[in-house]
């Protein structure tokens, strides 16, 4: 594989807007790639055992800046080929997407390592907190400082 294939940085984006899982994996796709893994994060109707109705994420100004950093440094990894990420911000509702992230490798293994490091260094690293509220009218935020 030519090295001005390898360390590819697709989409990277914090938005309001849906996600479309389409878009997130149009700018992936090479030749070379034998393993292309997927996450994507919904909102799940609970947490801990209570119901959830709606969610809220925000994102401190420089989640953008941040987020592209961390896909810049993951795609230095000599097995990516390619790489994307995009999460949402606003209220969202049960079923909704919250986050895609995608890596494309040579090889399986490769794609599904990438993918885990990039989706969980996503969630420790960037300031992105969860707004939760409950079926009980309780509410509470995740993540946040």
């Amino acid at each position: 594989m030519s090295d001005q294939r390898r360390g590819r940085v697709g989409l990277v984006d914090i938005r309001e807007e849906p996600i479309d899982v389409g878009e997130v994996l149009a700018g992936l796709g090479d030749d070379a790639c034998g393993g292309q893994a997927v996450f994507i994060g919904r909102v799940r109707d609970h947490d801990h055992g209570r119901g959830v109705t709606t969610l809220e994420y925000a994102a401190h100004p420089s989640a953008q800046e941040k987020l592209a950093a961390l896909c810049a440094e993951i795609a230095t990894d000599d097995e990516l080929i390619s790489l994307a990420a995009v999460h949402r911000v606003g209220s969202l509702s049960v079923g909704d997407i919250a986050v895609v992230v995608a890596a494309e490798s040579a090889h399986r293994d490769g794609a599904f390592r990438l993918t885990r490091t990039l989706i969980d260094r996503l969630k420790d690293e960037i300031p992105i907190w969860k707004h939760q509220k409950f079926l009980d009218g309780d509410e509470e935020w995740v993540g946040s400082p």
